[in-house]
């Protein structure tokens, strides 16, 4: 049985409206039922609040409740569609607390606003769910700034650490990370690109949210290459700035340098 729930969006001009269809949320308790469909109904209020309404009238929700797990959403993944869906393993005894202040839910949300890349293009796709994931969490008063910047700054870390030993290109690694168990290198590596990006933007008075606000209106395609995700955000933000972070990007082997005080400063 699927149970349906409408989000209403009021802008200036008219309603946005994104209808939420859940599956197997009739395997959960009475409490269960409520407590799981407004946590999702919370974080995408959050979600659009900082990256605008998403560009699609149905979101699929394919519910996995677990009876035994060890964090609150021990696993996620986007289900690539006509329209694309979330699919949510939970703990089904998590408090509606515990589910807010875990991440990934606003971490799949995110790759929504992106299209499918290749897989040489995934440090994109995964770098910009893991930094967006902290500044909607940031922006949405679920952690402090200060916390913002420690996240971050332990994902740096994980992958400096972990370069180490997965020192391929980085477009190379990406395609091949499940493997390799380069994760940590592939996903917060790209998290530095968007960090490194929205820095840039920020001289312009501009920040990366925008850019993706305004990709949703004019670009967002099904399915993309990353070099042409890179070139429109460059023409929305009338700059080179992706370009030239990308050609620094896509096939280092090392780790960039970012401070706390640069982090500090988003």
């Amino acid at each position: 049985m699927k149970y349906i729930v409408l989000i209403f969006l009021l802008t200036a001009l008219k309603v946005h409206s994104v209808e939420l269809v859940f599956y197997d949320l009739d395997s959960l308790s009475p409490d269960g039922q409520k407590k799981v469909s407004t946590w999702v109904k919370q974080s995408l209020k959050k979600t659009q609040k900082t990256l605008s309404p998403l560009q699609q009238s149905t979101l699929p929700i394919y519910l996995k409740p677990q009876y035994i797990a060890f964090e609150p959403v021990p696993w996620a993944s986007v289900k690539r569609n006509n329209p694309d869906g979330l699919e949510l393993h939970i703990d089904r005894y998590a408090s509606l607390n515990a589910l807010t202040k875990d991440w990934t839910l606003y971490h799949e949300l995110s790759h929504l606003y992106l299209p499918l890349l290749p897989y040489s293009g995934f440090w994109l796709s995964e770098g910009f769910a893991s930094y967006m994931q902290n500044v909607i969490m940031r922006n949405s008063g679920v952690i402090t700034h200060a916390q913002f910047v420690q996240r971050l700054h332990a994902g740096f870390e994980r992958a400096r650490l972990q370069t180490k030993t997965k020192n391929q290109p980085l477009n190379k690694l990406s395609s091949d990370m499940w493997a390799q168990r380069a994760q940590q290198r592939v996903y917060w590596t790209g998290a530095a690109f968007f960090a490194e990006a929205d820095l840039a933007l920020q001289k312009q008075g501009r920040n990366l949210a925008e850019i993706v606000k305004q990709y949703q209106l004019c670009c967002r395609t099904a399915r993309a290459s990353a070099k042409a995700l890179i070139k429109d955000f460059d023409k929305l933000s009338r700059s080179s700035i992706f370009t030239s972070l990308y050609a620094q990007y896509n096939t280092r082997t090392d780790f960039p340098t970012i401070t706390k005080r640069q982090l500090n400063k988003l």
